[in-house]
């Protein structure tokens, strides 16, 4: 009686149907990169409305030190420009992770603190975050080690 040889793997693969999960953190990164993308370029040309509810004392007195700063507000909206853009096509996404953390953390600070209305979206977007920090972990691995030395 005569066996046939087993498959390759190659083969075994192409025969297996395709798991959807493979695309989540594509799925992820692309939504996060217009989450940025879209309001920072709205920082420099404004095409979404403003809300129509009114902030509360605290959010008015940051927003307004922010737009006296000068500075902020295009520091802000430059940063979730350049990092959406990064995200959505694909390139330095780990550096841009890494830029728009402090960006992150100040929103759920905000809405934390003083505009508790938009908390369900600013922990989406920390949860997005963390997602694709732990999605591309292996370059940040690099960074968490305590001791490295500088490289030649």
């Amino acid at each position: 009686m005569q066996t046939e040889p087993p498959s390759t793997t190659a083969e075994s693969n192409e025969s297996k149907p395709k798991c959807f999960s493979r695309f989540i953190p594509h799925i992820v990164r692309v939504l996060m990169g217009i989450m940025f993308f879209l309001p920072g370029l709205n920082g420099f040309h404004k095409f979404i409305p403003d809300p129509k509810e009114p902030m509360s004392e605290g959010a008015l007195a940051l927003m307004g030190a922010f737009a006296s700063s000068g500075y902020m507000f295009k520091l802000i909206f430059g940063t979730q420009l350049i990092c959406g853009f990064l995200l959505l096509i694909n390139r330095f996404v780990p550096l841009a992770l890494a830029m728009i953390a402090p960006v992150i953390v100040n929103i759920v600070a905000f809405h934390l603190f003083l505009a508790p209305s938009g908390l369900v979206m600013a922990f989406a977007i920390l949860a997005m975050e963390f997602y694709l920090a732990w999605a591309y972990r292996a370059a940040f691995c690099p960074m968490l080690r305590p001791r490295v030395a500088p490289g030649h």
